[in-house]
C-alpha cells in the first residue's frame, strides 16, 4: 500500500510540475499604448498589476497614434490598451454630439462598443486628459487672452500674429483643429501652423518659438513651464476619461481583469497622473521604477 501511495503521490507531483508551466504561460497579455508619456505610464501601470497578479505580457507600448492602437487590438496585435472616452465617442464611435459628463461619456462609449464593435471597457480612471490649447501665461496675459474665444478675437484682428503648434493627429481629429476653429470661428494662416511631435509642443512653446500649441490637461510640463490653458468656454471638448479596453472573448477569457484594475479607479486621480507626466517629461524619471514604487506606496502590489 505504501508503494502506491508514493507511486501516485509521484504521479501527482509530475503532473503539476507538467501543468503549472503550461497554465502559467496560458495567461499572458500583450499590454499596448500609444506613443505619448502619459499612454506609456499607463501601459505600464496595466504590466505591473497584471504581472502582481501571475499574468506573463508583453510590452508593445508606445505603439503610435490612435488608430495605430486601436487597430493593433482590433487585429489581436495587442489584447489590451488605455483608451479616452472622448476619443472613442468622436473618433471610433463617429459621434456629434459632444457628452461633457464623465459618467454619461464613459456609460455610452461602453455599451455603444461592445454593440457595436465587441469591445470591452473595464473600469475608468477618474482623471480627464481633455486637450487643450496652452500659451505662455505672460503672453497670455499681456494679449488679455483667457478663454478659446478670446484667442479667437485676438486672430481675427491680428491673423498674423500667432504661430500655432500642434501634431498631426490633434490636427486630423474630428474633435481636434479643423473642428474647433469652426466651432469659435477662427483660423491661423496656413504657414502659421507648425507641426511637430507632442514633446516638442512643449518646449517650443516655452522657448517662444510657438504662441499657442495644443497640449494635454494633465501634462505636469504646464504647470513646470508657467503655461497657462485657455478657457474651453464653448464646451467643444469632451471629457477624456481613460479605461482599458479589450476583446470581449478576451474579457470572457479572463473576468478578473475587472477586479484587477477596479482599484485604478480609486487611485489614479488627476492631481497623481499630473505629478506622474511631469516627474518623467521634467525630472526625467524612469517610468518602470516610478510606477513601481508609486503602487507599492498604493497598496497595489
Amino acid at each position: 500500500m505504501k508503494k502506491w501511495i508514493t507511486l501516485l503521490t509521484a504521479m501527482i507531483l509530475a503532473v503539476a510540475l507538467v501543468a503549472s508551466p503550461a497554465a502559467a504561460a496560458d495567461k499572458k497579455m500583450v499590454v499596448g499604448s500609444k506613443n505619448f508619456t502619459e499612454q506609456r505610464i499607463l501601459g505600464e501601470i496595466m504590466i505591473q498589476l497584471l504581472q502582481k497578479h501571475g499574468f506573463e505580457t508583453v510590452d508593445k507600448t508606445g505603439l503610435g497614434g490612435t488608430l495605430v492602437a486601436r487597430t493593433a487590438l482590433e487585429n489581436g496585435q495587442i489584447d489590451v490598451y488605455m483608451e479616452y472616452t472622448g476619443t472613442a465617442l468622436v473618433t471610433m464611435l463617429k459621434e456629434k454630439e459632444v457628452i461633457t459628463d464623465p459618467q454619461a461619456c464613459y456609460d455610452f462609449v461602453k455599451k455603444a462598443d461592445l454593440e457595436r464593435n465587441g469591445l470591452v471597457w473595464l473600469p475608468m480612471m477618474p482623471f480627464n486628459n481633455t486637450y487643450c490649447l496652452m500659451m505662455r501665461e505672460d503672453d497670455a496675459a499681456a494679449k488679455g487672452i483667457k478663454t478659446l474665444s478670446d484667442l479667437s478675437a485676438y486672430v481675427k484682428e491680428h491673423p498674423d500674429a500667432i504661430r500655432f503648434g500642434t501634431n498631426e493627429e490633434f490636427y486630423a481629429r474630428p474633435d481636434g483643429y479643423k473642428p474647433l476653429q469652426k466651432k469659435y470661428d477662427f483660423k491661423f494662416p496656413r504657414d502659421k501652423i507648425i507641426k511637430m511631435t507632442p514633446g516638442l509642443l512643449y518646449k517650443a512653446l516655452n522657448e517662444g518659438d510657438i504662441d499657442v500649441a495644443m497640449g494635454f490637461a494633465t501634462d505636469g510640463r504646464i504647470k513646470g513651464f508657467n503655461l497657462v490653458v485657455l478657457e474651453d468656454d464653448q464646451n467643444f471638448f469632451p471629457v477624456y476619461n481613460p479605461a482599458p479596453v479589450v476583446k470581449k472573448e478576451t474579457a470572457e477569457k479572463y473576468p478578473e481583469l475587472a477586479s484587477i484594475f477596479a482599484p485604478l479607479a480609486e487611485k489614479l486621480d488627476t492631481e497623481t497622473m499630473t505629478a506622474f507626466n511631469y516627474a518623467v517629461d521634467g525630472e526625467h524619471k524612469a517610468v518602470k521604477d516610478m510606477v513601481a514604487q508609486w503602487l507599492k506606496e498604493a497598496g497595489l502590489i
